[in-house]
């Protein structure tokens, strides 16, 4: 049973920009193409640092590269997909390792994820210790990582909450 016209949502399809109620499968009724398109403010930095992977050792692990790449990049399987304009259900078999993209899917990937190709074909060790290399080559940066290293949890947390606010343009008042 369908909730009352008053409690569903209406949407505008930003690629043939039909009008209409958001469908089950958030798909649009015309284009077909994902109604949740959701482009978050692009990652500062082309590289960001990955986390360890717990799969099996060796080989290329495709799979465990764009969910690692995907959750820095803090992109929902949804909005990933909706960048790529392909179904969510696709990115889901990719990072489940039940599909493996295509050349031009992987392009495609690596366009949405803002990195080189390369990066979701390395294995997992590799590309964390590539994209900590270049962090690290950021003279600030280290000597940040320095002393990071030496905190506790609840330092780290207010370190990052001021960062933060600095980042956001915010002062604090005494």
């Amino acid at each position: 049973m369908m909730a009352p016209v008053e409690q569903r949502e209406v949407l505008r399809c930003e690629h043939c920009a039909l009008v209409q109620f958001r469908t089950s499968s958030s798909m649009c009724r015309r284009c077909h193409k994902s109604l949740e398109v959701e482009v978050p403010e692009p990652a500062p930095a082309p590289l960001a640092v990955v986390p360890e992977a717990t799969g099996e050792p060796g080989g290329i692990q495709v799979a465990s590269a764009v969910r690692d790449l995907r959750h820095v990049r803090n992109l929902s399987q949804r909005q990933l997909a909706g960048r790529m304009g392909v179904p969510r259900t696709y990115i889901s078999k990719i990072e489940n390792g039940k599909a493996m993209p295509t050349l031009s899917s992987l392009d495609r990937l690596a366009r949405a994820l803002q990195v080189d190709i390369s990066a979701l074909l390395r294995d997992a060790t590799t590309r964390h210790r590539d994209e900590a290399a270049v962090l690290l080559a950021d003279p600030f940066l280290a000597e940040i990582a320095m002393y990071a290293s030496q905190l506790d949890a609840l330092q780290k947390s207010i370190f990052l909450n001021h960062v933060r606010e600095l980042a956001a343009g915010r002062r604090r008042s005494a």
